[in-house]
């Protein structure tokens, strides 16, 4: 004979019931199952709570693609997606607790996107990454506080192209921390001597040694050799929630052991990643400037390459056939403390910018822009002065376009796997309510938008306000 001890826990009280001695388990299991069923006569009705809503009064609007402001408007947004627009009053629906924003004729415009960031490793030096002394948390601290600050200069959306990721991302998708809209690629995956291959000197192979490298231990990298260790590292990133997979296929500017001419990994090897991606439902993007390397990756079937300055007129009308994008950025030459190779090596990938944004122009290569600043934290204040390098190539209206619309058409390539499904990138009825409101026209005057504390009053992601100057 046995007695039966039953706690339920309910939502709104415990229940604490002490039965008699009973003869069978299955006397047992019945007690079990009518205590359980009426747990749910405890439980209070769900309260329902009020929509609320935000709308902007008489704003001028840059949708994402057009080429010049609207008339004045009205925007309504609910929850986190922008309902109505309108030149005509808007009433918002009943029950809905509203804010209103009076725009004072000032541009409502779509958060810009940078396609290509390192949430992580931009706030840290090399030095510091690869220093015991530099604990995880440390650096994940660092991360969290630049996101702020990433959101906060109006980027409402970033694709992370490596690195460890960032472990405050769900409390930031919740709301619960400000920062941007996070695609991460998770660790790079790099051959042996490839450019993801962060290993000091005295770091040997891990395949030879049995020793894991500090970046691979910290989740910057993953030095995966053949068919099979790519697709291990494919899919750990995978696991880990990556939405691309970021790839290296070629040398690198600022590394110290790959040259810049090489072409890293063999068809059957990138192949590899792409298969597994692909198995996902996503995609992988490639670090590679030559034309041996980006061939190469095409063959494979990637489907976007990041830089591609050192590329010919003949491989941008490849790119443009096979509709791969080309995620390019307007770098500046390497400062002159850095190595006298690395400063080299940067000068040629500078030297080919011009022509690289003139040739996917030219012939309707998918376009896509991002800063890539890496271990420099003094740079990230300048993620939206970069954006004015583009004037050269482009004007305000297409820049803008591309650093809003056109960069969120490459967000969206990460498929099932895009975290944020809905219409990014624009001011449309139904897209997702990420929202700028600037102070003067940056069609007319686009270097408003490398000054966003002073320029961007009000700043709003996935319908919740983060800044609001006018109040």
């Amino acid at each position: 004979m046995h007695s039966i001890k039953v706690l339920l826990t309910c939502p709104i009280r415990h229940v604490r019931i002490r039965k008699e001695p009973v003869a069978s388990l299955i006397t047992k299991k019945l007690a079990i199952f009518f205590l359980t069923l009426g747990c749910s006569s405890l439980m209070a009705a769900p309260v329902a709570t009020q929509p609320t809503g935000v709308l902007f009064e008489n704003v001028r609007i840059f949708d994402g693609t057009a080429k010049k402001l609207s008339a004045p408007a009205n925007v309504l947004v609910v929850g986190n997606l922008i309902q109505t627009i309108s030149i005509q009053p808007i009433t918002a629906p009943a029950g809905t607790t509203l804010t209103r924003v009076a725009g004072g004729g000032r541009t409502l415009m779509p958060g810009l996107i940078d396609n290509h960031v390192h949430v992580l490793l931009s706030t840290t030096s090399q030095a510091e990454l690869l220093d015991p002394k530099m604990t995880p948390e440390m650096l994940q601290e660092r991360a969290t506080a630049e996101a702020e600050r990433t959101l906060l200069r109006g980027f409402t959306a970033v694709r992370d192209m490596g690195g460890p990721m960032l472990t405050s991302r769900p409390a930031i998708d919740k709301g619960e921390l400000p920062g941007p809209r996070i695609y991460p690629s998770g660790a790079m995956v790099s051959q042996t001597s490839g450019h993801g291959d962060s290993r000091h000197p005295h770091e040997r192979s891990r395949r030879f040694f049995g020793e894991v490298s500090r970046g691979e231990q910290l989740g910057a990298n993953f030095i995966a050799d053949g068919r099979d260790e790519v697709l291990t590292a494919t899919r750990e990133n995978l696991r880990a929630g990556a939405t691309q997979i970021k790839v290296m296929a070629g040398g690198g500017a600022a590394s110290a052991y790959d040259p810049l001419d090489v072409t890293q990994y063999t068809l059957d090897e990138m192949k590899a990643a792409v298969e597994a991606a692909g198995d996902w439902g996503t995609y992988v993007t490639v670090h590679a400037y030559t034309v041996r390397a980006v061939r190469r990756a095409v063959e494979a079937g990637v489907k976007s390459i990041e830089h591609g300055q050192l590329l010919d007129e003949a491989t941008m009308k490849l790119l443009a056939k096979k509709g791969v994008w080309l995620s390019l950025q307007a770098l500046d030459e390497a400062p002159s403390t850095a190595p006298a190779a690395t400063r080299a090596k940067k000068h040629t990938v500078v030297e080919g910018t011009d022509n690289a944004f003139k040739w996917s122009r030219k012939h309707g290569v998918k376009l896509a822009w991002g800063t890539d600043f890496l271990f420099d934290p003094a740079q990230n204040v300048k993620q939206n002065a970069d954006i004015l390098k583009l004037k050269q190539w482009m004007t305000p209206a297409e820049i803008l376009k591309l650093v809003t619309h056109d960069n969120a058409q490459l967000l969206a390539l990460s498929g099932p796997r895009n975290p944020y499904p809905g219409k990014l990138g624009v001011v449309k009825e139904g897209a997702l309510a990420d929202l700028l409101l600037v102070d003067g026209d940056p069609i007319a005057n686009l270097d408003l938008i490398s000054d966003p504390a002073k320029n961007f009053v009000v700043i709003m992601k996935d319908g919740k306000t983060y800044k609001n100057t006018l109040q």
